[in-house]
C-alpha cells in the first residue's frame, strides 16, 4: 500500500520520496546485510540517506509539511528502526532552525546524526550549571534512542531559571552511554539506552520552557504518527500479498477492507495536520495541539486495527514463519506505547472543550 505520487497530492513529496528509496536500496546493498537484519545496520542505513540527502526534509509549518510527513510514513514503511532515529534527526534540525536558526546550517552537516533526548522519568535527572562560557550537564538521562549511534543530541535538563533545551556533542568524555536497560530484541537496532553526563559541555537552545511551548513541539508530535503510519502499512503487506496471490474468502476480504479503511482515515489526518499546520504556521489560533493529539489518536487506532486484522485473517503462520513481518509487529507495537494512550486522549479532550470547534 505505498502511496502513488498523486495518492501524495503535493508534487513535491516526489523527488524526496525518489531520494530515501535510492539511499535505501544503495544502503542496504552496500551493507551487504539482509534485509531481514537492517536493525544491526541502522548506523550505515542513516549514514547513507543522510549523505544523499534523503533526510533534509521540508521544515514543518513552511509551506511543504505535507512532503515532510510523507517521506517519513515511507520511512516507517521500510524499516521503524531507521524510520525511529531518522525521524529524530529530522525534528532536532526542525527544533535547531525554530530555536536557534544560527546553528541550523552547520547542525545539518552530512557527518551528523542527531537524537532528542526529552524523556523526563522521576528515576533519571540530568541538571544544567552555567560556567564562565557556555553550560554544563550531569546526570542520568534515560530513554536515549541512538546512544551510541547519534554524534550530536538535544538533551533536556533542569537549570537554575527552569527547564532548558541544550545542545551536546556526544564524542566527549562526559558523555558516556550506559549498557544498562534493553533486554528486549523489539527496536533494539535502534540502540536505545541510558547516558550518563558528567560534567558535560553544552550549549542552551532557547529559552527556559521554549522547548515545549514553542509551535513546532507539536509539528513533531504529528510527525512520530506518521511514522507509525509507515510501519502499519509494512505490517499490512502479508495480507495485501495474499490478496494477491490468491482469490480471499469473504471473511478475509473483511478484514483487509477494515484495515484499509482504518489506514485510510489514519492517512486523512495525517494530511489535514500538515495543511493545517502549514496554514497557521506560528499557531495564532491555538488548536496545534488538538491536531497533533488528534492524529495521533487517529493513527494509532489504526495501528491497533491492522495488527488485530492481519492476525485474525493469517493466523498465526506470519508471525511464527516470517521474521520480517514478526519483527515489525512487535516493533511497531512498542514503538507506538510512545502515547500514553487514555492520558493523552483526557488531554485531547480537555483541549477541544477549551478551544471549541474542531475545524
Amino acid at each position: 500500500m505505498t502511496l502513488s505520487a498523486a495518492d501524495r497530492g503535493v508534487s513535491s513529496a516526489g523527488p524526496i520520496m525518489d531520494l530515501v528509496d535510492e539511499a535505501w536500496q544503495r544502503a542496504t546493498a552496500e551493507s551487504g546485510v539482509a534485509a531481514t537484519d537492517r536493525p544491526t545496520v541502522a548506523g550505515t542505513l542513516l549514514a547513507s540517506l543522510i549523505g544523499s540527502g534523503a533526510l533534509n526534509l521540508p521544515r514543518p509549518g513552511g509551506g511543504r509539511t505535507r512532503s515532510r510527513f510523507e517521506a517519513l510514513v515511507r520511512l516507517g514503511e521500510l524499516d521503524l528502526t531507521v524510520g525511529r532515529l531518522a525521524e529524530a534527526h529530522c525534528d532536532a534540525l526542525a527544533i535547531l532552525a525554530e530555536l536557534a536558526p544560527e546553528k541550523s546550517e552547520l547542525a545539518g552537516a552530512a557527518d551528523r546524526l542527531w537524537g532528542v533526548w526529552a524523556a523526563e522519568p522521576p528515576n533519571a535527572r540530568v541538571t544544567a550549571t552555567r560556567t564562565g562560557d557556555g553550560w554544563q550537564l550531569s546526570g542520568r538521562k534515560a530513554w536515549c534512542s541512538g546512544a551510541g549511534i547519534a554524534t550530536n543530541a538535544l538533551v533536556t535538563a533542569h537549570a537554575e531559571d527552569g527547564p532548558r533545551l541544550f545542545s551536546v556533542n556526544l564524542a566527549q568524555s562526559g558523555a558516556r552511554p550506559l549498557s544498562d536497560s534493553w533486554p528486549t530484541p523489539t527496536l533494539r537496532g535502534t540502540d536505545t539506552r541510558s547516558v550518563e553526563f558528567s560534567d558535560a559541555d553544552a550549549a542552551a537552545i532557547g529559552e527556559p520552557d521554549s522547548y515545549v511551548q514553542r509551535p513546532g513541539f507539536w509539528y513533531g508530535a504529528a510527525g512520530v504518527a506518521a511514522v507509525w503510519l509507515g510501519g502499519a502499512l509494512g505490517v499490512l503487506s502479508p495480507l495485501l500479498r495474499a490478496s494477491h496471490d490468491r482469490e480471499l474468502s469473504d471473511i478475509d476480504s473483511a478484514h483487509l477492507g477494515t484495515a484499509v479503511a482504518a489506514l485510510a482515515a489514519a492517512r486523512a489526518a495525517v494530511i489535514v495536520a500538515a495543511d493545517s499546520f502549514d496554514a497557521d504556521p506560528a499557531d495564532r489560533e491555538g488548536r496545534a495541539a488538538v491536531i497533533a493529539r488528534t492524529t495521533r489518536a487517529a493513527v494509532e487506532t489504526a495501528v491497533a486495527e491492522t495488527i488485530d486484522r492481519v492476525g485474525r485473517s493469517l493466523g498465526p503462520a506470519p508471525l511464527a514463519t516470517d521474521r520480517e513481518h514478526a519483527r515489525r509487529v512487535a516493533d511497531l507495537q512498542l514503538y507506538v506505547r510512545q502515547s500514553h494512550a487514555d492520558r493523552d486522549l483526557a488531554d485531547l479532550g480537555r483541549r477541544v472543550a477549551e478551544v471549541g470547534a474542531l475545524w
